[in-house]
């Protein structure tokens, strides 16, 4: 590509320019005038907040009386919660049918942008999509069914295993020489797990609701049957419903509702990419693991090998008890087959998510889904016990769009010193401080300002 052409003297030779690295000048011009400090960036003006009043007198500043509308708003906003409540059986497969909609858009923009109609890009990605599933299924289902009716039929010759192996590590454990006291206390933990005191040794009831949650789903049957549709219906509307959603606002409260949302946006887009490509990469590397232990330690492991691994990727969906709870099968299978057996199995599933959590997570996940296992966890047994699996499943995301958005009102409704945070914050979702537009000078997924 040519250059474009530089200043020209008035006699029309090119101008020769200052040698600036070394300050001199070229003989015969103007003596370059001094180096200036760089300028400070410009102040970012931030829109007005709505509901908040600033005093012209200075005053403490507070929130403005409720208008008739917010009113209005909130009133609805109830009303609509509490059915969705109420119905929320059946509102779960459209909770799904929203994941979808937004895996699907990803290759339906790219389809738009090379100059494709909207429905006919989405009737290709649904066509690409079920030749894949029914790919996936023809490699995995078959073996899948095989293997569950192989385990059906093992299950007695099974349990009469894990009972011979239960009772020789009885006999080793009675002729142990251990401390009276200490044996007292492992057998009354024993006793108490296996009465299910929930006082004495682990109390798994908080599983419960995950159960019982994965059973509701059967009452929402109509509602996934007719979820392709709904889903192809939102895909093809989506921008006129968004741009109806962007018009019906008022103009005060635009910038603040699309950080929010786009807060929300960002948490959910990475969190169901990184389970997808996750579950995909867990299944896989535990299929190859039982297959290597099925040819080094027992047969039993590849005996299974399909099975387990669905069992790994699927529960991979619940983070932190998903994978301990996946590894409980193949401890049991491999029980079956003596203690070496079970060593194996605790060492695979171990390294599998050790290198899941150091390798996989931090490049796909990033930090958008970044919490502490302690929130996590309370995360997953509160939205277990609210939602059942579903509920279980979308705790994370949804504690974790809760911090952001909470993060960005708390900077938003602050004072100057908070200008910085709020305008990283911002543009960490893709959105210019100053328009409110798309921000296309600040990479996506810019690390905010921590507080």
């Amino acid at each position: 590509m040519d250059e474009p052409a530089g200043p020209e003297t008035t006699e029309g030779t090119p101008a020769q320019p200052a040698t600036a690295a070394t300050g001199d000048a070229v003989p015969g011009s103007p003596a370059a005038p001094p180096a200036l400090a760089p300028a400070p960036p410009p102040t970012v003006t931030l829109p007005p907040v709505p509901f908040v009043v600033h005093p012209a007198d200075g005053g403490p500043t507070h929130l403005a009386p409720l208008s008739p509308r917010v009113i209005v708003l909130i009133g609805a906003a109830i009303v609509v919660g509490l059915l969705l409540w109420m119905a929320r059986d059946s509102v779960r497969p459209f909770v799904i049918g929203l994941l979808l909609v937004y895996l699907l858009d990803i290759p339906v923009r790219r389809l738009v942008r090379r100059g494709m109609r909207r429905s006919f890009a989405i009737l290709l990605v649904y066509v690409v999509a079920i030749v894949g599933i029914v790919g996936f299924l023809a490699l995995t289902l078959t073996p899948l069914i095989n293997e569950i009716f192989k385990l059906i039929e093992d299950f007695p010759r099974l349990a009469d295993q894990l009972n011979a192996r239960i009772k020789d590590l009885a006999d080793y454990y009675a002729h142990l020489q251990i401390p009276q006291g200490l044996r007292d206390w492992i057998d009354s933990a024993l006793a108490g797990i296996a009465n299910g005191e929930p006082g004495a040794g682990l109390d798994l009831a908080f599983l419960l609701p995950l159960v019982t949650g994965a059973g509701s789903l059967l009452g929402a049957l109509f509602g996934y049957i007719i979820l392709p549709i709904w889903v192809f219906y939102l895909a093809k509307d989506q921008s006129k419903l968004v741009d109806a959603f962007d018009r019906s606002l008022p103009k005060t409260w635009r910038f603040d509702v699309w950080v929010v949302l786009r807060s929300v946006e960002r948490v959910f887009g990475q969190w169901v990419r990184a389970q997808v490509i996750l579950g995909f990469a867990v299944g896989i590397f535990t299929f190859i693991g039982l297959t290597i232990l099925s040819v080094v330690v027992d047969p039993i492991f590849g005996r299974y090998a399909v099975l387990l691994s669905v069992i790994a990727g699927i529960l991979e969906l619940v983070p932190v008890i998903g994978p301990i709870i996946s590894a409980i099968p193949a401890i049991l299978i491999g029980a079956t087959a003596g203690i070496e057996s079970v060593i194996a199995a605790l060492v695979l599933y171990t390294l599998v998510q050790q290198i899941e959590n150091n390798f996989l997570v931090p490049k796909i996940q990033g930090d958008a889904t970044d919490l502490h296992p302690a929130a996590v966890i309370f995360a997953i047994i509160i939205g277990g016990a609210l939602a059942g699996l579903i509920g279980a499943i979308l705790a994370l995301p949804v504690a974790a769009a809760f911090r952001d958005v909470v993060r960005y009102l708390f900077r938003r409704l602050g004072d100057e010193d908070d200008r910085e945070t709020v305008v990283t914050l911002v543009r960490r979702v893709g959105m210019d401080p100053a328009t409110g537009l798309p921000d296309l000078t600040t990479p996506a997924g810019a690390d905010p300002a921590r507080g």
